[in-house]
């Protein structure tokens, strides 16, 4: 899997994770239609633990289990996908989706943050000004007028968290792959883990392990399958870039979610929202990818 060819590598592999996870967001959105998250969570882990392990015969090594890396991949899958979309889940609910969302477009500032400081990187001003670019466009996107206040001042930690679980999670990433560089093994480890903890908390929960052959199963074995290579891709672009270059351009996803929804799924129409988000992002991930 030595695809880190040129200085571009990092940047086309993030962006890629960026698009394949607004699908997923997409994906999931016409799955849930039919079931409830819980579930629908349940499916969309287990079919990309599925891909993973299908493949496993051709990209899988013996000599991957004995690295002191796998702790590290197996720590993410404590908390990412399943703990942290929960978090989300939750801040949607006490906040409503305008803070929630845009509170969790910091997770680019705790990615260059803790890039820095965790792993050693360098900040330069052209990474610091294309992280606050896109930072910026991701809050035009989210924020929507009329915001209702009623909510304890705690559960601006639940989005915040989300967030920082995620560029933890990318962190660890990194940093497990410095002596076990296989982007696919931190998928195989973290995914296998995370769907063993959704199973756990389905069960806890009294939920019957029955999954329904129906239209929104099929979507969410989609969003499996687009997560799945959404992380492949997103730990790719950190085994051959820096982890402050490519946690801010896959923050761009909700910028590729709305764009996929006006182009295949006709959801809303270009506004001028749209139009400014799109003039700070895309300068922005330009500033990135031209860092040294």
């Amino acid at each position: 899997m030595a695809i880190c060819s040129t200085p571009a590598t990092p940047v086309v592999l993030a962006l890629c994770a960026a698009c394949l996870f607004a699908l997923g967001i997409q994906f999931t959105r016409m799955g849930l239609r039919y079931t409830d998250p819980r579930t629908g969570t349940l499916i969309s882990i287990g079919t990309a633990t599925l891909l993973y392990w299908v493949v496993s015969p051709w990209w899988l090594e013996r000599h991957y289990w004995l690295s002191p890396a796998i702790a590290l991949f197996a720590a993410i899958g404590l908390f990412r996908p399943f703990l942290s979309s929960n978090l989300s889940m939750a801040g949607t609910q006490y906040l409503g989706a305008t803070i929630s969302s845009t509170l969790a477009s910091t997770s680019p500032l705790f990615g260059v943050a803790l890039g820095v400081l965790l792993l050693g990187e360098y900040l330069g001003l052209d990474i610091a000004l294309g992280t606050a670019a896109i930072v910026a466009g991701v809050v035009v996107l989210s924020w929507r007028g009329g915001v209702s206040r009623a909510w304890p001042w705690w559960a601006l930690l639940l989005p915040v968290g989300a967030a920082l679980l995620r560029s933890v999670a990318q962190a660890f990433a990194k940093l497990g792959m410095e002596s076990l560089p296989s982007p696919y093994f931190v998928g195989l480890v973290g995914y296998s883990v995370s769907f063993l903890v959704a199973v756990g908390d389905h069960q806890r929960r009294g939920g019957a392990l029955r999954i329904l052959l129906d239209r929104g199963c099929g979507w969410l074995v989609l969003t499996g399958l687009s997560y799945g290579f959404a992380i492949l891709s997103l730990n790719s672009a950190l085994n051959c870039g820096r982890l402050s270059v490519v946690a801010p351009i896959v923050a761009c996803s909700p910028l590729f979610t709305l764009l996929l929804g006006v182009s295949l799924f006709r959801e809303r129409a270009v506004t001028r929202r749209v139009v400014l988000a799109v003039l700070l992002v895309v300068p922005g991930v330009v500033l990135i990818s031209m860092s040294p």
